[in-house]
């Protein structure tokens, strides 16, 4: 007899006992819930309600922010009175190029003590030649960043600097005319340095946050947002027929040397007479080296310079109130 027999039986017996099972899916329109909807459409009908009131109050703010700048008024001198020369013609000057454009960049530092060492050149060597302020911009980035990464964050990286960065700059990597490295990328030739100096502290923001202060790696990357926006800076350059590095071209063209120069401050809280620190943010290199004087003999200092033939890099509204690099 075979035995599965039965339980084949059995088996049968059982499917035949289940419900039927449906062979092909069934669909059917969603579940309404209108309570929630009335939920979900007060909500945001609140939201909206909540982000007009919020828009008209920031509204109301800034107009009256607008007004304030409108009608403030500030202490000025009124020239109207004042018997003024009437341009650059009316006085003897010393050799200089003409001015030139920073545009978008905080490199004013940059500019007028650039445009000083290109009078000293004349001055000593009777040589007219422009310089590239943006190669001086270029490796102080550089040196910034290489200072953020040796203090672990605890150095400024910004656009602002001081008259020795061009002389340090100068010291370390030498110079080059203006033709050799304009600096800029863009067609009409001005800069905009804004990008740059968002990427450069993004970046070294990330330095800071992973603790990644590997010093070779992050400048090589620091050199690459430099490219990206200012253009390599050369190694070699052709001038006058010669195939010049920019240590060689200062020495030779430019000949001056960087320890024949001195910034003299004028400051109450330090004793005059000596060298002392300028405590500001964009004394970077918290250099000690700013010769404290008096206010009458700092005015001396600059009037006696101007009357014996030298230019000197003078204060700007942008830059370290009584601070000025002259002749040693």
């Amino acid at each position: 007899m075979n035995r599965s027999l039965p339980l084949l039986m059995m088996a049968t017996l059982f499917c035949a006992a289940l419900p039927a099972l449906a062979q092909d899916p069934v669909y059917r329109e969603q579940d309404s819930y209108p309570v929630l909807d009335e939920i979900t459409e007060a909500r945001k009908a609140a939201q909206a309600e909540r982000e007009a009131l919020v828009e008209a109050v920031d509204a109301r703010y800034e107009a009256e922010k607008e007004l304030r700048k409108d009608n403030a008024k500030k202490l000025r001198l009124d020239w109207s009175k004042i018997a003024v020369p009437a341009g650059p013609d009316a006085f003897e000057s010393a050799w200089h190029n003409p001015p030139t454009p920073q545009y978008y960049t905080g490199s004013c530092w940059a500019f007028c003590s650039i445009s000083y060492l290109e009078s000293e050149i004349e001055r000593l060597h009777e040589r007219q030649v422009k310089l590239s302020e943006m190669w001086i911009v270029y490796w102080e980035y550089v040196e910034k960043a290489r200072r953020f990464i040796q203090e672990y964050g605890h150095s400024v990286v910004a656009e602002g600097s001081q008259d020795h960065g061009t002389l340090e700059v100068c010291r370390l990597y030498g110079v080059v005319p203006h033709s050799a490295y304009p600096g800029v990328l863009t067609d009409d030739g001005r800069h905009d340095h804004t990008p740059l100096i968002k990427e450069l502290k993004s970046y070294l923001t990330w330095v800071q946050e992973t603790g990644t202060w590997d010093e070779e790696r992050n400048l090589a990357y620091v050199r690459t947002i430099l490219d990206k926006h200012m253009g390599p800076p050369p190694a070699e350059f052709t001038h006058q027929g010669q195939t010049m590095t920019p240590q060689r071209y200062f020495s030779e063209v430019c000949g001056l040397n960087v320890d024949d120069y001195v910034s003299c401050v004028s400051r109450l809280d330090e004793d005059f007479g000596q060298y002392v620190l300028l405590d500001v943010r964009d004394n970077w290199r918290r250099k000690t080296d700013y010769l404290n004087l008096p206010l009458d003999t700092w005015f001396k200092v600059l009037r006696g310079t101007v009357k014996d033939g030298w230019t000197r890099r003078t204060p700007s509204i942008c830059c370290c109130p009584l601070k000025a690099m002259c002749p040693a």
